[in-house]
């Protein structure tokens, strides 16, 4: 299964870098491959200053040896190995009439001394971080989420929009990160779904990836924009900082298991403000996006 998965999320990482590229029609993904010191490594891309895309990471990951102390405290085990792959992603628009797009897509495996599988799980999701409120946008991308979701399982859905909805949730700001999509984890084998039927229903979500995302980019990619709606896409994205150093698990996982700092912070925008106690103006458009944000609703 681990093979099969890492086989997969290279020819993925493929597919969507090469898309972005088209979709940016200037600007090409950069590689780097590393190599993680305790066992394992990974193929960084990223993509910077380009016409549409300001800066975005599509990296894989494929990493092994012993679970660190602080790793075994958080899944409650005792000293164990394990191995963890997948594909990470975070594309950060330069319009604000473009939303910012996350993704993810993982398998982990634990093992006992012997090397025998102990536990084994997927997990993953996408979601969408819009700086101004297309609401077809946002009806579009969760239609293609519960496309995906429905081949499988017609609860998916309705659950994994719920779990990304309690999951990229700013509790200190009291708003979520975006409008949602969806959020999976531990996704085990049971008496009703093995292993390949969870193989086959994140792989299903991976390949809707460019479908949800694709069009929306090519719908707004050149509409005009101010200087101001630009601040406000700045403000933010302060924000999504503040989700993904205070609240995001895989980022603490990545930094407890000695993985590579600049793989970890890609996901960070290059341009950022915190302004001291700012709020839009009641009735504007700024302020429809922070109403959904606090109340997240139903899209399909």
């Amino acid at each position: 299964m681990k093979d099969k998965f890492y086989q997969y999320i290279q020819q993925l990482q493929d597919s969507i870098t090469s898309k972005l590229e088209e979709l940016d029609g200037i600007a090409t993904f950069q590689q780097d491959l590393w190599e993680r010191e305790e066992g394992g490594g990974g193929r960084t891309r990223v993509i910077e200053n380009g016409s549409v895309f300001e800066k975005g990471g599509v990296n894989i990951s494929k990493v092994h040896g012993p679970l660190p102390k602080s790793m075994q405290n958080y899944f409650g085990v005792d000293d164990v190995d394990f191995f963890a792959c997948g594909l990470s992603l975070v594309i950060h628009p330069k319009s604000p009439m473009v939303p910012t797009v996350h993704a993810n897509w993982r398998y982990f495996e634990m093992y006992d001394k012997e090397g025998k599988i102990v536990d084994q799980w997927f997990g993953g999701g996408q979601d969408l971080t819009p700086y101004y409120l297309f609401e077809e946008d946002a009806a579009h991308f969760h239609a293609v989420c519960k496309k995906a979701c429905d081949a499988h399982n017609p609860k998916f859905y309705r659950d994994y929009k719920k779990k990304c909805d309690d999951y990229f949730w700013n509790t200190h700001r009291n708003e979520a990160r975006g409008v949602g999509g969806l959020f999976f984890d531990y996704c085990k084998a049971t008496e009703e779904t093995s292993m390949e039927d969870w193989y086959n229903f994140v792989t299903e979500v991976g390949d809707s990836f460019l479908e949800a995302y694709a069009p929306i980019v090519e719908k707004r990619k050149d509409l005009p924009y101010s200087e101001d709606q630009r601040n406000w896409q700045e403000i933010r994205r302060g924000r999504y900082v503040e989700f993904n150093l205070v609240h995001d698990k895989g980022t603490l996982f990545g930094l407890k298991t000695n993985g590579r700092i600049e793989s970890i912070l890609m996901s960070l925008p290059p341009h950022v403000q915190w302004r001291y106690d700012h709020h839009p103006e009641k009735g504007s458009e700024e302020d429809k996006l922070i109403e959904v944000l606090q109340s997240p609703k139903d899209w399909v």
